[in-house]
């Protein structure tokens, strides 16, 4: 993806609102806006939106996961699965 085609000025924005949003959908590309000149937002389709919240979740969830590592607060798959089972025998 090369981002300099994908950037426009706002009034850009404001006189083809429209097919900046047909378009937006097909490309799957995000379209940066400046006004002034300077970047100021990014504008991009629901379905790239949500697949980058989804990316950015499972990014945190890692990062959880590599600090629990580092800092030794962790368990074997052996021990969880065997305290698993004597929970589930407790019932």
């Amino acid at each position: 993806m090369k981002l300099s085609s994908q950037i426009k000025p706002i009034s850009y924005l404001k006189a083809h609102a429209a097919e900046i949003i047909r378009t937006l959908g097909d490309r799957r590309e995000p379209l940066i806006i400046t006004q002034n000149g300077e970047a100021k937002v990014v504008v991009q389709d629901i379905d790239s939106y949500e697949q980058t919240q989804e990316t950015v979740a499972l990014l945190k969830i890692l990062a959880m996961g590599n600090a629990q590592v580092e800092s030794g607060r962790m368990q074997s798959a052996a021990e969880v699965i065997a305290r698993l089972r004597e929970r589930r025998q407790a019932r």
